[in-house]
């Protein structure tokens, strides 16, 4: 049944944004630089993320947790639009649940503050981690996109080991995190950053467009590719 998909998809990207933006917000970096975790273990925050719901909701849904993956997968021929659109509804709808729970753990440490960008959110310029313009944070974004759908395409074609997809898919989110977090905190995915950008309001609200546009781009771009080189 589509609803039980539609549900793994809520609960998948809800998991994604607690236990990647958790750690970065809670444990491991802020707008201004990395602390705690620092960069490589919130890029492994990220990736094992993936993998564990790859594992846990593939089965039932894809595990897409992404309206890129879901855009590139529909424009392949992997999804019908009707559920393209039951999939990036319920993505969102999870990823803004998580960042609320993330806003609500988060909030009850003494002296919290929001600030600009709070939450891990993304975003880019002075004053957010590397100083990056936005021309470097848009074109990180959407190529950065196009490799990870295309590890995606790649590791889910019906000559690939299904066993192995969502440890690889996740390494190469962890690899994608190592590069583009001092640009632009690592997107790559519009629901993941959605949600944090609602409850930070502000700078990260404003600068929202680009991580939709840009990662939702490179997504067309990797499935175009795909049909173009790849009959699957």
């Amino acid at each position: 049944m589509s609803t039980k998909k539609y549900a793994a998809e809520a609960l998948g990207t809800f998991a994604l944004v607690l236990f990647g933006c958790g750690a970065a917000a809670i444990a491991g970096v802020s707008a201004t630089g990395p602390s705690g975790l620092g960069l490589l273990g919130i890029s492994l925050a990220f990736g094992l993320a993936v993998v564990a719901m790859a594992y846990t909701i593939g089965p039932i849904s894809g595990c897409h947790i992404n309206p890129a993956i879901s855009v590139a997968m529909t424009i392949a021929g992997k999804l019908s639009v009707k559920d393209l659109i039951g999939y990036v509804i319920a993505q969102c709808i999870g990823a803004i649940l998580g960042a609320a729970v993330l806003y609500v753990v988060a909030s009850g440490q003494a002296g919290f503050e929001m600030g600009e960008w709070a939450l891990g959110s993304n975003g880019w310029g002075e004053g957010y981690l590397g100083n990056f313009d936005m021309k470097s944070a848009f074109i990180a974004e959407l190529v950065f996109t196009f490799l990870f759908l295309m590890v995606i395409f790649g590791t889910t074609a019906k000559d690939a080991s299904p066993q192995m997809a969502g440890l690889a898919i996740g390494i190469s989110l962890a690899l994608i995190h190592f590069v583009v977090i001092p640009i632009t905190g690592t997107s790559v995915n519009p629901a993941r950053s959605l949600g944090p950008a609602l409850f930070a309001g502000g700078i990260a609200l404003k600068q929202l467009w680009l991580f939709i546009v840009a990662p939702v781009a490179g997504g067309i771009l990797a499935a175009l590719t795909r049909k173009l080189f790849v009959n699957d």
